[in-house]
């Protein structure tokens, strides 16, 4: 995953439609020590590497490179079910600005295979309804060129099921870059109780499940306000 993160990096660099290959990788050196998190140790539980440390290993790799703030850097995954039913979805957050240009909101940064499922489907196959699901306004980062924001989806459980979350950016906000500002961090919610970023929990009937994703980082530091007209008698 770090050499497949790495490479889209490079491609994003180009510029340009380029064939994908290993010769990406021929004038880069890696370099990733044994035990660190992109090299656990044998017997080291590990999750999520596609959807979650991937994301991470982009916004570093952008950031350091000058050419981005962070995107939302999680895929907010999440499964719901019970005998009857499985169901799993990855919602959307912010992109991070850059110096051309704000981010988008709403969307999948830097990696996704998935659409989120229509309405009309989801609650026609699956005990649940969709009250809400909106951009989260404000929710990215200021600055010259603004961060996008990310969304507010509430789900309401229409039979107990079991609920997991695997989220990331819950404490740590999306860096901005060039003095733009850091986004909002993400927030999970069961009836109003807040979840943290990764849970596991059986949820009865009844219960609203509500997420907040993040949003992006905002690029260049904003231009002070024009001065007003003169006070006073003339």
């Amino acid at each position: 995953m770090t050499v497949a993160a790495v490479i889209y990096v490079l491609r994003c660099l180009v510029g340009a439609p380029i064939p994908l290959n290993s010769g990406c990788l021929t004038p880069v050196e890696l370099v990733i020590p044994k035990g660190c998190l992109l090299d656990p140790p044998p017997g080291v539980a590990v999750c999520g590497g596609n959807v979650e440390t991937s994301q991470r290993i982009v916004d570093v790799l952008l950031g350091a490179l000058g050419l981005a703030a962070a995107s939302q850097g999680t895929m907010n995954n999440l499964t719901l079910g019970n005998r009857g039913f499985a169901y799993y979805e990855t919602l959307c957050g912010g992109a991070g600005a850059t110096a051309r240009g704000p981010g988008a909101s709403a969307v999948h940064t830097h990696m996704t295979n998935t659409r989120i499922t229509d309405p009309e489907v989801l609650e026609a196959r699956f005990p649940l309804r969709l009250l809400r699901f909106t951009i989260r306004r404000g929710s990215g980062g200021r600055g010259r060129h603004p961060g996008g924001d990310g969304v507010i989806r509430e789900l309401l459980l229409l039979e107990p099921m079991e609920v997991s979350l695997l989220s990331l950016r819950r404490e740590l906000r999306p860096f901005g870059l060039c003095g733009g500002g850091a986004a909002a961090a993400g927030h999970n919610w069961l009836d109003g109780r807040a979840l943290g970023g990764a849970c596991n929990l059986q949820a009865p009937a009844g219960s609203v499940l509500r997420i907040e994703t993040p949003g992006g980082g905002g690029y260049g530091a904003e231009a002070a306000p024009a001065d007003g007209p003169a006070r006073g008698h003339a």
